[in-house]
């Protein structure tokens, strides 16, 4: 079958080890499904496993992608939660867990094989391409803002690197939740189509906001962590899930963070019962991922190369015909 997948680690040229070829179809096995993928997102994690990050050269060639929404083997239509958990459970402190491409062959081949406890059915207001944006990006953005931050309505919320999959999906969903989103770009382009999607003002990265906010979603790392902790009020919560700038900021704003009682919250992708509710909110409310192009799986390329360049705003989407 057809596929994109990493051949060959480069922590400097990531791209020179993705090929587009061939490789085995999944092979059958107990408690597994195996799901024609119809369209399947890319995400930051695709770029860092080409690195080295969470993939070693011992594991390849490695299938990668991790989400996906497709065809299951009873031709029902489905989406795929893509942590597998050694118990049957993909997320937690108490469970050991790996996304889809670390220790699994991943979603952007014709085929692919998970756990059948990870198989939800699509509901049938979104299409495949958008069902297929939310598992990682929008749930992690879900899981921050509703589990971690615990943010309610009327809350304030700084969404830090607005053009990011996690932080495009933060804007939309707090918007969407009755929350005022304040959002940061280098790009002014990006600030404008931000506040379009939702977010009351947008600024420069590191600029003054007109209040101290409940929380900060935080994905860009060592570039904007100072901003982010300066700009928590007192009790504040920092969520963070990545660190794409780099994740030794040169300041950790130790004692702003205690003497303000700040909390630091980490967050890793989401639970199979928070996706449900995710694809249920969508369905009900009208939300909608922000796609930025949709590609067939045989151009791959070009998407990595647009996720490599930093110049896109939501999701690429890669499909089968």
């Amino acid at each position: 079958m057809f596929a994109a997948y990493a051949a060959r680690i480069d922590p400097d040229q990531p791209l020179d080890g993705l090929v587009l070829g061939e490789r085995p179809a999944p092979v059958d096995r107990p408690g597994w499904t195996t799901v024609t993928v119809r369209a399947a997102s890319l995400n930051h994690h695709d770029l860092w496993s080409l690195r080295g990050v969470g993939l070693g050269a011992e594991a390849l060639p490695m299938i990668l992608g991790c989400d996906a929404a497709g065809i299951d083997q009873d031709g029902n239509e489905v989406v795929l939660h893509s942590v597998i958990g050694e118990k049957g459970y993909g997320v937690g402190t108490k469970e050991r867990r790996s996304i889809l491409t670390e220790k699994y062959q991943g979603t952007f081949a014709e085929q692919v094989t998970v756990p059948e406890w990870n198989v939800l059915r699509k509901p049938k207001e979104l299409s495949f391409a958008e069902a297929a944006c939310l598992p990682t990006a929008w749930l992690t953005a879900y899981r921050m803002l509703f589990t971690n931050a615990g943010v309610r309505p009327g809350d304030s919320v700084l969404v830090q690197g607005a053009g990011g999959g996690v932080a495009t999906a933060a804007i939309v969903l707090g918007r969407a939740a009755g929350l005022r989103v304040y959002a940061t770009s280098r790009d002014e382009a990006k600030r404008k189509r931000a506040v379009e999607l939702g977010a009351v003002e947008a600024y420069e990265s590191g600029a003054r906001l007109p209040e101290r906010v409940d929380a900060v979603i935080e994905t860009v790392g060592a570039a904007t962590w100072s901003h982010s902790v300066k700009s928590l009020k007192p009790g504040g919560t920092l969520v963070i899930s990545g660190a794409t700038s780099g994740s030794n900021p040169p300041s950790a704003e130790l004692t702003r963070i205690f003497f303000l009682e700040l909390k630091v919250v980490g967050s890793t992708m989401g639970s199979k019962d928070e996706l449900e509710d995710l694809l249920a909110f969508c369905a009900a409310t009208g939300v909608r991922p922000v796609i930025d192009e949709v590609l067939p799986l045989d151009r791959a390329r070009e998407g990595f190369e647009r996720m490599v360049s930093g110049e896109l705003f939501g999701k690429i989407v890669l499909t089968n015909s």
